[in-house]
């Protein structure tokens, strides 16, 4: 096994297990494919991404599907809408300026990372605050907010998810976590219808990276379901403080 294929694959489980716990995989397993891949265009490594991502995320969500109890119309409107929404993102994508999302998702994490400092139990106890049709809207407003920001832009899709589950649901960091790999997997898909018919998938690439996300999903799962939503919270705070670093390092030296 030469040092690619390795490096690859160790990114890969990294990725994998990151995504699985909360969210944020892709702060490891795409920066790997643009340092080894530099001449390759950049759409092509955003479709390797998601192909290898994408396992990783369904093996996770069929993990927690197992162990986690989830109010299921309120994830399958969430996945719709997020579904919908994340095409019109991909569509979108040429007449909004990156710069300027970059700097504005930037606050964004600094308020999500500060306000999940300040509130210590935070998604540690599952109270939903809302049911029946208004859990159902709040969701699909989630859905689809969170479901275009990833067709247009996309890092850190994962983490606001969860956050967005925690606060403005009510969930605990565990069933918020579950729910947020459920509705990536309708985001990653729309992502995959665009990228696979344009030949913009490094295949032996991504079959690399599948097979060691995968591996690191499971066990990233299996930490989060053992050790429970103060865990997950822990992971969530420094995923989204390595997010703040590199949008930050990304907006000013790029």
């Amino acid at each position: 096994m030469d040092f690619t294929v390795a490096a690859l694959m160790i990114a890969g489980f990294g990725a994998g297990f990151i995504d699985a716990v909360a969210g944020g995989g892709g702060l490891v397993q795409l920066p790997a494919l643009l340092a080894m891949y530099p001449t390759q265009p950049l759409p092509t490594l955003f479709g390797t991404n998601k192909l290898a991502s994408i396992w990783g995320t369904l093996a996770a969500a069929a993990q927690y599907t197992r162990r986690v109890r989830l109010p299921w119309v309120t994830v399958a409107v969430a996945l719709l809408s997020a579904l919908i929404c994340a095409w019109f993102g991909a569509r979108a994508v040429s007449v909004l300026p990156a710069t300027g999302l970059r700097q504005l998702v930037l606050v964004l994490l600094v308020l999500v990372a500060l306000y999940t400092f300040t509130r210590r139990d935070l998604g540690l106890h599952h109270r939903p605050c809302w049911s029946g049709a208004a859990e159902a809207a709040s969701a699909a407003l989630i859905g689809a907010g969170l479901g275009f920001y990833d067709g247009i832009f996309g890092p850190g899709t994962g983490a606001f998810l969860v956050f967005f589950f925690v606060r403005g649901l009510g969930y605990d960091f565990l069933h918020a976590s579950a729910a947020a790999k459920i509705v990536n997997v309708a985001t990653n898909f729309a992502a995959l219808a665009f990228f696979i018919p344009h030949g913009q998938v490094l295949w032996l690439q991504a079959s690399l990276l599948a097979a060691s996300n995968l591996l690191g999903s499971l066990l990233g799962a299996h930490y989060a379901l053992r050790h429970g939503s103060e865990f997950v919270r822990r992971v969530f705070l420094g995923v989204v403080m390595l997010l703040i670093l590199k949008l930050a390092h990304d907006t000013w030296w790029p």
